[in-house]
């Protein structure tokens, strides 16, 4: 029981430890959530707008065209956010599974 345990868990954190996950998660220190678009085309070049939901409404911001590379950075560094703690919730999941299914006693925290 304790192999498939390991198994199950090194699977589901994807060769990535918990820490490390964690590690990677807390260096993104700027991001924004959404997609930097072409709004339009203008005489001196194309107008951008940083789109996103809020609230499950959709969100247009005007993003000036000096600021759409650090934007643009900003709205990959959430994505990659998202996927980390995604990646994360699983691992942890399938530890969790892992242990109930070998009847490891999980102590008080466990509710």
């Amino acid at each position: 029981m304790t192999m498939l345990y390991a198994h199950a868990y090194s699977l589901a954190m994807n060769e990535l430890t918990s820490a490390q996950l964690l590690q990677q998660i807390a260096q993104i220190d700027r991001m924004e959530p959404g997609k930097v678009c072409v709004l339009g085309q203008g005489p001196n070049g194309p107008y951008y707008n940083l789109q996103y939901r809020e609230d499950g409404q959709p969100i247009s911001r005007y993003v000036p065209a000096d600021q759409v590379e650090i934007v643009t950075q900003h709205t990959k560094n959430y994505q990659e956010f998202a996927g980390l703690v995604d990646q994360y919730a699983r691992g942890i999941a399938a530890q969790t599974r892992a242990e109930r299914l070998a009847g490891v006693k999980c102590g008080t925290i466990c509710g």
